[in-house]
């Protein structure tokens, strides 16, 4: 892991509770970002614990998103993202992704700590195609009726929703599938929903990485069977090769072959009629 200067060394952003760990900044420490705060390191270590390469199980979504991203630009034709859960800016930024295909691609990214909210708009500053919000994956009303979304966003015409590794922070009471189910409902025929999270397929290291997740400090963290996940794509059909291990989604020549947790994560695409 970095050992870069993490946000102790900042000024504190208002409005953060430093003695609570983000979701956010603890996958940007599992990156090797910097962007964290002791907590957060603290609560990284029970992963590392579990399982080791935790580090290349956050490697793997990122690969995943890069090539669904270019997928879902170069050969849906979709120009209109948003991503749910965005966390903090890293290597691969889904703006820069689609940019790289079509800089006209408009995306808003959401995401529920403020900290991101800094960042973003930070980072896309000048930036008329892109913007950052604060929102909650619990209320996807909220989220669609943002004044920034409805500017960007044209939910008449085809888009791209992306969900990549945020409904597995959700627990069973929040009704995860209630929001992937609010989710499809926004989509215009045409449009696409993105769903990846952390897979229980019968692997010890799935129950000890879940149990590091629920109870070293995070508190939220729930690994799902494919027939649980197979549930937020109802009402979409799913696209080709369906929904999988995250690295045979489309594997591409950066693609890693023979990673440690390949196992430990799934994720699909979807597509309303």
């Amino acid at each position: 892991m970095s050992d870069d200067r993490g946000l102790d060394d900042a000024p504190a952003i208002p409005d953060v509770d430093l003695t609570r760990p983000s979701i956010a900044r603890v996958y940007d420490y599992v990156l090797g970002g910097k962007d964290h705060y002791e907590i957060d390191r603290q609560v990284s270590a029970a992963l590392f614990g579990a399982v080791p390469e935790t580090s290349q199980l956050a490697l793997d979504n990122r690969n995943h998103l890069r090539r669904a991203v270019t997928w879902l630009v170069r050969e849906a034709g979709i120009r209109q993202i948003v991503d749910l859960g965005s966390g903090l800016p890293t290597v691969g930024n889904v703006h820069a992704i689609a940019h790289a295909v079509d800089p006209s691609v408009r995306v808003v990214y959401v995401d529920i700590d403020p900290i991101v909210l800094a960042h973003g708009r930070a980072l896309l500053e000048d930036d008329d195609t892109t913007t950052v919000i604060l929102g909650d994956v619990r209320d996807i009303d909220a989220v669609f009726t943002h004044p920034s979304v409805e500017s960007l966003i044209d939910t008449t015409q085809p888009f791209a929703v992306l969900a990549a590794s945020i409904l597995h922070h959700l627990s069973d009471d929040e009704d995860p599938y209630a929001v992937a189910a609010a989710i499809t409902a926004k989509l215009s025929p045409g449009s696409y929903a993105l769903f990846s999270n952390f897979l229980d397929d019968d692997e010890p290291r799935a129950k000890a990485l879940e149990r590091a997740f629920l109870e070293g400090g995070l508190g939220t963290g729930r690994f799902r069977t494919w027939a649980e996940q197979q549930r937020f794509f109802e009402g979409l059909e799913l696209v080709e090769p369906g929904l999988t291990y995250a690295n045979d989604w489309r594997p591409d020549d950066q693609t890693p072959t023979d990673s440690p947790t390949h196992t430990l994560y799934a994720a699909g695409v979807g597509r309303k009629a």
